[in-house]
């Protein structure tokens, strides 16, 4: 109902929708019901229309543990930020799970641009949390439609230099196919700090050429 949220986990749309995603070869909007739901709707290009809707809380193949971000390649395939399951899983057009990729962090950023998938992952989520961050580093991987890990931007503790991160948590690229990425760093990192303070919260790599 319009301006409410359906009940907590109930697979009804919306509970805390994380983001969108429109198919291109024919305009469906694709809605990661992530926050309140372990769902994934598809509805048709005017909105009006609930075309298909699946996924289940879990761990298993094809569960979701926080779907927090979605993309649609040119083939309508489905590309998942299983977040909290540390993955991203793919899907066909119908919605039937054809890979997991596994060897990520927290999968908080998912973009599919000419062959490539952009994955923002990042550790923390606390102050403990924030502490071991320091040694993992968060980072940006890119891999081909495959799965194949092709890249992986930053593996350095945090920081403020170009090229390292916070907590990436959205990935745009351009024309030009540089990459922009926006982080929550301050409500990840900044506000654990021993002195509080505010962090960059957008960077852009520009491809070499």
């Amino acid at each position: 109902e319009r301006n409410q949220h359906a009940p907590a986990m109930s697979g009804k749309p919306f509970c805390s929708p994380t983001r969108v995603a429109i198919d291109p070869r024919n305009g469906d909007i694709l809605v990661a019901d992530g926050y309140g739901n372990a769902r994934v709707h598809r509805f048709s290009p005017d909105g009006k229309q609930l075309l298909s809707s699946w996924g289940e809380a879990g761990t298993e193949p094809g569960n979701f543990n926080l779907v927090h971000d979605i993309d649609v390649d040119e083939d309508g395939y489905i590309y998942i930020g299983d977040r909290e399951n540390r993955r991203v899983q793919v899907f066909n057009p119908a919605g039937k799970l054809e890979a997991r990729w596994v060897d990520l962090s927290r999968t908080a950023a998912v973009h599919v641009s000419k062959g490539l998938v952009y994955i923002g992952e990042y550790y923390a989520g606390g102050s403990e949390a924030y502490k071991v961050a320091g040694r993992l580093g968060p980072r940006v991987s890119i891999l081909d439609v495959k799965g194949n890990t092709l890249a992986r931007l930053s593996e350095e503790a945090f920081g403020d230099e170009p090229g390292r991160f916070y907590a990436p948590h959205a990935i745009a690229t351009d024309s030009n196919d540089d990459i922009y990425v926006a982080e929550v760093s301050y409500a990840e990192f900044g506000m654990h700090m021993d002195s509080s303070k505010e962090l960059r919260s957008m960077q852009k790599l520009i491809k070499k050429r």
